[in-house]
């Protein structure tokens, strides 16, 4: 029996239902740690499922910065340094991973907390996850404010890759599946990017 659920019912829901409710709405999206330093050379970890594809020329990936409280690490460390990188969570380090979103003090490294690796690659200013078999460095380029519930849109132009040769197929797409990449669905639920249909670039038919 299909449920018919309005914005009223919605808003009277607990908080913690709601949020996981509307969280996994959408489905399945990425689990990304995304590695950042402070001016005084601090690290700093925290998973984001709000991660997006916003270009290919150039290059650049966007996510969505909650309200800034007392876990806006990486947003200001972003905004103070300009470089940041995205680690893809595996099954192998996916406990670890999601510990990270634990509400660490400020000037706590969630890489020694969660027992994570960190590295620094082609001369790139901000710590990769030595653990993760994809991952970019990316630059800062853009904010944009979302006054709607106080968010941010925050856009980086990825500067470096780093990625497994046999993980990158012939035309350019990346097999997740082979490198066993984890999807979240809501705030604590993951699972293993499994099979899927690889469909040829759609014409319309007789041209």
């Amino acid at each position: 029996m299909n449920m018919i659920i309005r914005s009223s019912d919605i808003a009277q829901w607990e908080r913690f239902y709601r949020a996981n409710f509307i969280n996994s709405l959408t489905a399945y999206k990425p689990a990304v740690l995304i590695g950042t330093q402070n001016g005084e050379g601090l690290h700093n970890l925290a998973i984001f499922s709000n991660v997006f594809h916003l270009g290919a020329d150039p290059a650049l990936i966007g996510y969505i910065q909650r309200p800034i409280g007392q876990s806006g690490h990486t947003y200001t460390n972003i905004k103070e340094t300009g470089y940041y990188t995205m680690n893809l969570v595996h099954e192998e380090i996916v406990e670890k991973a999601h510990y990270s979103s634990a509400r660490f003090d400020k000037g706590v490294s969630e890489f020694e907390e969660t027992n994570l690796t960190a590295e620094y690659i082609d001369g790139f200013l901000a710590p990769f996850v030595k653990e993760s078999k994809i991952k970019f460095g990316l630059e800062f380029v853009q904010e944009i404010p979302i006054e709607l519930n106080n968010t941010i849109m925050v856009i980086g132009k990825i500067n470096v890759v780093q990625i497994e040769e046999d993980m990158v197929e012939s035309d350019g797409n990346i097999d997740a599946a082979s490198a066993k990449i984890v999807a979240t669905l809501g705030l604590e639920k993951y699972m293993q990017v499994g099979n899927f249909i690889k469909l040829p670039y759609a014409n319309v038919k007789g041209k």
